[in-house]
């Protein structure tokens, strides 16, 4: 049974008495269950499951209908292997049934233009290759919502983008395409449940009329230890948020490789211009 709103808002932001929301709705609560699962089930996805997640990923919205994405769906065990020790050896990358790579496509429409006779010239542009990562990322959130509502978990896998040549050979990846991040999708394993994780305070990210850069940094600070309470009530010892992410943002040599991903991006056919 979904908790009420108010105690998954409590959960969402790690505060007790959040205050409720004048907005109860079955699919608001859904959202708000939301929890990275990386521990998962043996069992294998019923027939028609990865069909219906595909379905509600063509239902998100794309710009100008464009539709400039795709996604390679993996399911050998042998590859999901190989996969893991491309994305820093994740072990759930492994371990998941199903495996979903998410595509920024815009080899569709350079065939496309070929087929018609006509040149696709924008398609060197930044702004294409933009747009193709936005409709994955839409189109991916959307499938995301649908396996939770199946009653399936996942996780997102942006370790896809630390060797982007080396993905793109395993996953035959024709050029001007480009593996945004991965999703492993699977029945939780109910013996290392997940929790939802807490968030920023509301008034560090939402801004009314303007962008007042002030009024995030107190929210930032004193998050710090609701994340702190978090972990500790998981038994795990984990930084503050500000330390955490400040080691994440140092430099080229905490960005896992994709500190060279404008240099990948031109190998996979996408001038960026």
């Amino acid at each position: 049974m979904t908790p009420d709103l108010r105690t998954l808002l409590a959960e969402r932001y790690g505060m007790p008495g959040t205050p409720d929301s004048p907005i109860d709705d079955p699919i608001v609560r859904h959202l708000l269950t939301h929890r990275s699962v990386r521990a998962y089930a043996p069992d294998p996805l019923p027939p028609g499951v990865l069909e219906t997640l595909v379905a509600a990923a063509q239902s998100a919205s794309t710009s100008s209908n464009l539709q400039t994405w795709s996604v390679v769906a993996v399911e050998d065990a042998a590859r999901r292997e190989r996969l893991s020790r491309l994305v820093n050896n994740q072990a759930h990358v492994r371990d998941c049934p199903l495996f979903l790579a998410w595509i920024a496509d815009l080899s569709r429409l350079e065939a496309v233009g070929q087929a018609t006779g006509r040149t696709p010239a924008a398609l060197d542009y930044l702004e294409m290759f933009l747009m193709s990562a936005v409709d994955a990322t839409l189109a991916a959130q959307n499938a995301a919502v649908a396996a939770e509502a199946l009653g399936l978990g996942i996780v997102y896998i942006g370790g896809l983008r630390n060797q982007p040549e080396a993905v793109a050979q395993e996953l035959g990846l024709p050029p001007r395409s480009f593996g945004v991040f991965g999703m492993c999708v699977g029945v939780p394993d109910p013996a290392r449940p997940a929790s939802i994780k807490p968030r920023l305070p509301v008034d560090a990210v939402l801004h009314r009329e303007r962008y007042d850069a002030t009024a995030s940094n107190a929210p930032a600070s004193a998050y710090d230890a609701t994340i702190l309470r978090f972990f500790e009530g998981q038994g795990q010892k984990h930084p503050p948020w500000t330390k955490q992410s400040m080691d994440r943002v140092a430099g080229p040599q905490s960005m896992q490789g994709r500190d060279r991903l404008v240099e990948a991006l031109h190998a996979l056919g996408f001038p960026l211009r």
